[in-house]
């Protein structure tokens, strides 16, 4: 797909980091699926790696974590 944000180039299967907020929740995942842009960096998760992070979140906002760091995971 091409980039909705430069619209320079072709989006390419990688790696990113996504940072999660929810309230005073703040969660980092890294290694995090997605397509990103070779030439602004800019990423795009598919609709399945999206909600798999949010219920991660949600996990770790029920354990009462307030700041953490995590790889993704499937």
């Amino acid at each position: 797909m091409k980039c909705v944000i430069c619209l320079q180039a072709e989006t390419v299967p990688g790696l990113t980091t996504v940072l999660l907020e929810r309230g005073e929740m703040s969660l980092t995942v890294t290694d995090v699926p997605a397509r990103v842009c070779p030439n602004c960096g800019e990423a795009y998760a598919e609709e399945e790696v999206a909600a798999n992070l949010l219920r991660q979140a949600e996990r770790m906002a029920r354990e009462g974590m307030k700041v953490g760091a995590m790889g993704y995971e499937e």
